[in-house]
């Protein structure tokens, strides 16, 4: 099979975040296939998301409903041999929460309890149990989402509650640098909040994913324990 140019360079772009991924597992005796990577195709258009499935990808991240609705439909009549999951990572509405049942497998930022809410009851008129996974504000970012970390066991143990929301661990984005030691301790605090939740058995089941790490510090944050990372920039380039 030949590729052009664009093919080629998301194809490599690829094999490198893999190699790192598998390095930075590999350099705490973790195992590299405990790790998803979520290839984030925000503002990405079809043809070079296409591009990123035929080299591997099999887990798509978008940030708006809408945008992602009108990919889906698309990628769906291009590709239809291909199984592609979908997944929300960016902040969501409530009122888009029954479009987002309809199209994710896991919603990454859930931060309220009126989210969940909403979630858990399109969910049921749905018939389905929608993963989710609780977003932290460990930073205290008033710019950023999220619930603060002492707010993380009260909203858990409330969303525990629903029948048709299952919460699969935590997300959080930590405050940018551009030296990714500096948010070693975010990647390692959220660990350590997953970790007590599971002591303190604030559900019923464990939790186990911890979705953080974008493309500037996403070895650290395997380093620290993600089950996650969410790479754009590094697999599509600088946003168009």
């Amino acid at each position: 099979m030949t590729f052009d140019v664009d093919v080629l360079s998301i194809a490599e772009n690829i094999k490198i975040v893999k190699e790192r991924i598998e390095g930075a597992a590999k350099r705490i005796g973790r195992d590299p296939s405990e790790i998803k990577l979520v290839a984030v195709s925000k503002t990405v258009d079809i043809d070079r998301i296409k591009e990123a499935v035929l080299a591997g990808i099999e887990i798509l991240g978008e940030n708006k409903v809408q945008e992602a609705k009108e990919k889906i439909s698309n990628f769906k009549f291009q590709i239809s041999n291909l199984k592609i999951e979908w997944q929300m990572v960016g902040h969501l509405q409530t009122n888009k929460a029954k479009t987002a049942v309809q199209l994710f497998s896991l919603i990454h930022s859930v931060d309220s309890l009126r989210l969940a809410e909403e979630i858990d009851r399109e969910s049921r008129k749905a018939g389905k149990v929608q993963d989710v996974l609780v977003e932290v504000n460990l930073a205290g970012e008033e710019t950023k989402h999220g619930v603060s970390k002492e707010g993380t066991i009260s909203l858990l143990r409330e969303i525990s509650k629903f029948k048709n929301v299952s919460v699969k661990g935590l997300m959080t984005m930590p405050p940018f640098s551009e030296d990714p030691e500096k948010v070693r301790p975010y990647f390692r605090r959220l660990r350590e909040v997953r970790d007590n939740i599971n002591e303190l058995r604030v559900t019923s089941y464990e939790l186990r994913d911890l979705s953080m790490g974008m493309s500037n510090d996403f070895e650290i944050a395997i380093e620290e324990g993600a089950t996650m990372v969410r790479i754009g920039t590094a697999i599509f380039g600088e946003r168009r």
